[in-house]
């Protein structure tokens, strides 16, 4: 037998007396199959394993202490042998097709009337995967199907109309721009989706992968210029959701960090629709960190704020050792770099601003408060940018030679080798 003369299919097994000869390990693994298929397991062996033990103890299965008879084939629906012992499974296998009753033979492969496969499962979908008699190799086959699944990298989008589910909505964090830097969740939703409500900024190129029948909706804001107000982006979402779909809004960043997804989430329970929310790797520390900058830093940073350049800046600590991150404040930037001079902060303090964080054209400016407007209008600064402000910024990678180096009150790194403290 080699796998071509297979017909593979599921049994219904819910209330069905099957009978597992063998009490040891396979038995064991086996019988906690069939229970969670809802067959009714009766296990004929002298002495058991701790697993079928512990199932029987519990009275999840019956267990006959003895060893195997003919007449323990009465009335099975579907047999299985565990005993290691080829002369006793071949037994059972030979008494079970006098029958017509279907068995699985684990001692010979190629004699088995049925193969059990290497079983995996995600949400509703079952894979089974037989190779050639070979149960390691169906493992790593079967193991390497659901990776994949699980990572959103195979369609699990439903296609069946009839399918009653209600719709719902997942705001799901893509990320700064990064395909990488999505979350696993997010991109098995991803490959989920019926409608997906996208954001200019975010992970763009997973866009591509979607199949053709995946409805994108483009709701990308960008100064001076949004296709949509946040009040019809909410009115898309409820609507498409009660359709029966399941709309994925596939943000920049995290929802819930200067994104609207707490807004958007609200709406939609308001009007009965079941909300996921799927977090991201937000901008406001990950693009720093494609410069090199890290918000916080021991000596350097114990905190950081983070806001919009559109907002006051007088409540946010002005001290070069407490790091501001500023989104979306490019245009403003002269205004922001006075405000936070009038504040106290020195015009030598470090700034950043790092352009598309985490893609191909990332750009990195650095300078200082009294230089940085006039660098940015130079080299023509544009948004998507986070701007980054303080004494971490002297350990970007980037910084001129004159802003490098460790930044005041950093203490002196310990030799290699050198005990711990």
């Amino acid at each position: 037998m080699n796998g071509l003369d297979l017909y593979p299919v599921s049994l219904r097994l819910l209330g069905k007396p099957v009978l597992l000869v063998g009490g040891g390990r396979v038995a064991g693994r086996r019988a906690r199959a069939m229970l969670d298929a809802g067959a009714a397991v009766t296990v004929v062996a002298p002495a058991a394993g701790n697993d079928v033990g512990r199932l029987a103890e519990a009275g999840l299965l019956t267990w006959v202490r003895r060893g195997y008879a003919p007449a323990d084939l009465d009335g099975v629906w579907l047999a299985q042998t565990a005993t290691g012992i080829p002369g006793v499974d071949r037994q059972v296998a030979a008494d079970a097709e006098e029958r017509r009753i279907w068995c699985v033979n684990a001692s010979d492969a190629e004699a088995s009337a049925a193969w059990t496969p290497a079983v995996g499962r995600a949400d509703d979908i079952t894979v089974a995967v037989n190779a050639g008699g070979d149960p390691r190799r169906a493992k790593a086959l079967k193991d390497a199907i659901m990776l994949a699944l699980r990572t959103g990298r195979l369609p699990l989008r439903r296609r069946r109309p009839a399918d009653t589910r209600p719709g719902r909505v997942a705001l799901v964090g893509g990320g700064p721009g990064d395909a990488g830097l999505i979350t696993v969740r997010g991109r098995q939703l991803l490959a989920e989706a019926d409608v997906v409500v996208a954001d200019r900024l975010g992970p763009r190129d997973l866009l591509a992968e979607l199949e053709e029948s995946v409805r994108v909706i483009e709701v990308g804001k960008a100064p001076g210029n949004h296709l949509a107000g946040q009040d019809e982006i909410n009115t898309i979402l409820v609507r498409e959701a009660r359709a029966g779909r399941l709309v994925v809004r596939l943000k920049g960043g995290d929802p819930y960090v200067l994104g609207r997804g707490g807004e958007e989430a609200r709406f939609c329970r308001r009007h009965g629709v079941d909300v996921e929310v799927v977090p991201g790797v937000t901008s406001a520390i990950s693009v720093p960190a494609a410069a090199g900058i890290p918000v916080t830093h021991r000596g350097a940073a114990a905190g950081f704020s983070v806001a919009t350049g559109h907002e006051e800046l007088a409540e946010l600590p002005a001290r070069a050792d407490h790091t501001l991150v500023l989104l979306m404040g490019v245009r403003r930037l002269p205004r922001i770099a006075a405000a936070l001079r009038s504040r106290g902060l020195g015009p030598e303090t470090p700034v950043a601003i790092v352009e598309r964080g985490w893609l191909p054209d990332q750009r990195v400016t650095i300078g200082t408060l009294d230089s940085i407007a006039a660098q940015a209008a130079r080299v023509g600064v544009e948004n998507p940018a986070v701007i980054v402000v303080g004494d971490v910024v002297r350990l970007s990678p980037y910084a001129p030679a004159e802003l490098a180096g460790e930044p005041a009150g950093q203490p002196a790194e310990s030799p290699v080798g050198a005990a711990a403290r």
